[in-house]
């Protein structure tokens, strides 16, 4: 059996498109995957660290590890009209150096919203802890990811959504690039070709199986959300878009990284495809 770590977060999404791999329900040939979760911040800086096999990435820190990170084609998040909200008490008026609490410095997130407020003054934390540090005033305002857009304290409200912030930077008719995964380049080829093709299959197979990994998920309390709230998330983040990435999701990576290059964040503007494992390579082998 050749073992492979698999890092994700424990997200709803994340943990949603890989445990029909976990269950048992996809073929994972001579592959023993562990599953490793860990809050998508950690996975960044872990993927700096060169860590995982396989790991989940906000997208917005790929350009770091490119070197020794292919990106993989599936488990892939994007918005569509959604994404992360910034939120402040709603009786509190924001200055242009306003507190902010962000998820993470390699965060998708974080880099929009500092290329739209570069004079605020961010602070980094937990996820979970951001709409608590809003509402005690730790802070005049927070930017809230995963499960946490859903619902929130009464006595806040949505100061702007990042998605609204991509469409002023990026234009209309992309998606909001958020995160996906990546794999080891010391991995051999054909390895990490069927190492995709596996995880591709596990988010076809929850897909497909959606009600019934729902509701094991829920039993198993291997999700924070339950029910129609659940249901939602995942609809928005883990669906047939999630699947295998499509060109106008290239498309919206291809500009996310070249905004990131034109503020100086990267050293130069990626073209996406050249970064995905070659599959070209399986047709040769195959032929």
């Amino acid at each position: 059996m050749k073992k492979i770590e698999l890092a994700h977060s424990p997200d709803a999404d994340d943990i949603f498109m890989y445990y029909a791999i976990k269950f048992g329900w996809v073929d994972t040939k001579d592959y023993e995957f562990t599953n490793i979760g860990l809050d998508i911040e950690t996975l960044n800086v872990e993927a700096l660290k060169g860590t995982y096999d396989v790991s989940a990435i906000s997208f917005g820190m790929y350009p770091l590890i490119k070197d020794d990170y292919a990106l993989l084609r599936t488990a892939v998040s994007f918005g569509d009209g959604y994404g992360p909200k910034l939120i402040k008490r709603k009786d509190k008026q924001l200055k242009r150096n306003f507190k902010v609490a962000l998820s993470g410095q390699y965060t998708t997130n974080a880099m929009l919203f500092r290329l739209y407020y570069p004079d605020a003054r961010a602070v980094y934390m937990d996820f979970l802890e951001i709409e608590k540090a809003v509402v005690n005033g730790e802070v005049d305002a927070g930017v809230l990811i995963h499960e946490s857009i859903l619902d929130f304290d009464d006595s806040l409200e949505v100061e702007k959504e990042i998605w609204d912030i991509w469409v002023e930077l990026a234009g209309q008719g992309l998606p909001l690039p958020l995160g996906g995964m990546a794999i080891r380049r010391s991995i051999p080829l054909n390895r990490a070709i069927d190492i995709e093709n596996i995880l591709i299959d596990g988010v076809k197979v929850a897909n497909s199986k959606k009600e019934e990994l729902c509701k094991r998920l829920e039993d198993e309390n291997l999700v924070r959300i339950s029910d129609k709230m659940l249901t939602k998330y995942l609809d928005m983040y883990a669906s047939d878009e999630s699947v295998e990435l499509s060109s106008l999701q290239l498309k919206a990576l291809d500009k996310l990284y070249s905004l990131g290059f034109e503020k100086g964040l990267f050293t130069e503007p990626l073209k996406t495809e050249d970064y995905l494992i070659p599959k070209e390579y399986e047709k040769l082998r195959n032929s």
